[in-house]
This record gives C-alpha cells, structure tokens and sequence, in this order.
C-alpha cells in the first residue's frame, strides 16, 4: 500500500524563516483520515481473509508500524510549526525600535511595529512604511544614513 509524503516544504519556506509559521495543519487531518481508511482496509481484510491461506501478521505489524511513524511524524512537524510561530513572534518583537533600510534602497526608518503573516514579517517605519523581512534587508541599532551613489560619469547622485 503505498503513502503519499507528507511535506510543506518550499521554496519560499527554505528562504524564509518565518514562513508558514502560522500555517493550518490540514496534513494532519488528511493523515488520519488515511488512518483510519488503513484501519477500515485492515478489518475488512482480516474478516475476508482465507482461513486456508490466513495474512501474515508480521507483515500487518509492518504497516501498522509504517503508519505509526507517519502520525509521530505528523505530530513533530506541529511541534515544530508552534515553535516556529513562537520563534516569529519573538524576533518581530526584538525588530521594533531597530532601524531598517529595505533591500531596494528606497525605504529607511525606525521599526514601530513588526507584523507577522503566514508568508513573512512586514516592519512598520515611524512613517508608516512597510518593508517586507527578506535578503538584502539591513538592520542597524543606530540609524542608517542614505549613502550617495556614483553615477557612471563620476558625478554624485544624492536621490536617495
């Protein structure tokens, strides 16, 4: 009998990690009800059995087992998404009060509050600014000054 894996890994998940934090645990669901399909499965073969030719009860210990180790694991990976909103929570708290400069240069300021969301952490400036929490964010206890840029001809650009 084959299982489906069950995973929610992704790509986003890898980059971020704060995303699916606060994802639903429908694999959870979908594994007991494959359960106890398995269950149903298993009654129905013992009673239809041949009593000539009886089921080999290591092999149905076996996928017993196999389907124990699927629930556990089911289990750790809640576990492990309410640690990962706990995680989330506590490090959007430590942001606010930090200074934050967006990864496309365009938005600097001070974190005021910090809003967790299933695919991420978006920072509030003291402007009202969002700046969503990803690479090439930087981060400063001090504030962050706008550096001038070169432009090819040598000249200073002070936009920003």
């Amino acid at each position: 009998m084959a299982v489906d894996p069950v995973t929610t890994t992704t790509a986003t998940a890898a980059s971020n990690p704060w995303a699916n934090a606060g994802a639903s645990s429908t694999d959870k669901n979908n594994a007991t009800l494959n359960y106890d399909s398995f269950l149903k499965l298993l009654i129905a073969q013992m009673k239809n059995q041949d009593p000539t030719d009886p089921m080999d009860a290591s092999q149905q210990m076996a996928q017993l087992a196999s389907f124990s180790q699927v629930e556990q694991s089911i289990q750790t990976n809640t576990h492990l998404k309410s640690m990962l909103q706990a995680e989330a929570l506590t490090r959007a708290g430590d942001l606010v009060g930090k200074y934050v400069k967006s990864a496309d240069d365009k938005v600097t300021g001070k974190i005021v509050e910090a809003q967790v969301y299933s695919d991420g952490l978006i920072a509030v400036t003291d402007k009202g600014d969002k700046v969503l929490m990803q690479a090439g964010v930087i981060l400063s206890n001090d504030p962050i000054k706008d550096t001038e840029t070169s432009t090819p001809d040598g000249s200073s650009d002070t936009s920003g």
